[in-house]
């Protein structure tokens, strides 16, 4: 069983209620949700929360009631890690074991239903622990990006014998780009965090993997949305 999962909280101070905020005429958490309830490869969702308003949205879509999560993961400090894992566990008890575990952000609605296809066939061609969306990183520590010494003069935040002159010249880094995600079920329950294992990438093009932390970002999204609705 492909088990499709989204987590949002209730609480969020950048942008206050945005995963049930209206994006072009439905409410954000949708345009993820929406994706995996219509995915061919996905057997059964679950959306994870504290909300008692969107849970209830996500039931009567077609979600599994798999219950309200506990209040140990409703905190600013509650990492994803365990939210997937007390998902994951719910879901076994109910319907049995779990083949792989595909997460969706819901802050990321830009994702196009192929990335979740190229996701899963990453994932079952490499048999890796995770794959991770990822995105080329806009700034490189090679190159421009920069922190302070002791002193608190600038430097390169990862210097190299002979330095990097031209962006062309310095290594490939990618930017984990919170969008789409699978995980190998026996991973989730044995690891404690994302990169303990072997977690290989998914790469998206940058105008697909906008995450939304702030005002500026919805505004973003909600832009590029519109420029795609509009061909």
């Amino acid at each position: 069983m492909i088990l499709g999962h989204i987590g949002v909280r209730k609480g969020s101070k950048g942008v206050p209620g945005k995963n049930f905020r209206d994006l072009l005429g439905k409410p954000l958490i949708d345009w993820s949700l929406e994706q995996l309830l219509a995915h061919p490869r996905v057997d059964a969702v679950v959306v994870s929360t504290d909300d008692e308003r969107i849970y209830e949205h996500a039931v009567a879509k077609g979600c599994l009631p798999m219950g309200l999560r506990p209040d140990s993961l409703a905190t600013d400090g509650a990492g994803k890690w365990g939210v997937w894992q007390h998902a994951l566990g719910v879901v076994e008890e109910m319907k049995g074991p779990v083949e792989a575990f595909l997460d969706l952000d819901c802050t990321s609605p830009l994702r196009d239903p192929s990335d979740i296809d190229g996701a899963l066939d990453a994932y079952f061609e490499n048999k890796p622990d995770m794959i991770m969306s990822c995105t080329e990183a806009r700034k490189n520590p090679y190159f421009n990006l920069v922190e302070p010494d002791q002193n608190g003069y600038l430097r390169v935040s990862k210097p190299l014998p002979g330095g990097v002159v031209a962006r062309q010249q310095a290594p490939t880094v990618w930017e984990h780009a919170a969008s789409t995600y699978v995980v190998d079920p026996d991973y989730l329950k044995r690891a404690q965090g994302l990169f303990q294992g072997r977690v290989l990438p998914y790469l998206m093009p940058p105008e697909r993997c906008v995450d939304i932390d702030t005002e500026l970002d919805f505004k973003i999204v909600e832009c590029l949305m519109k420029e795609r609705e509009n061909g």
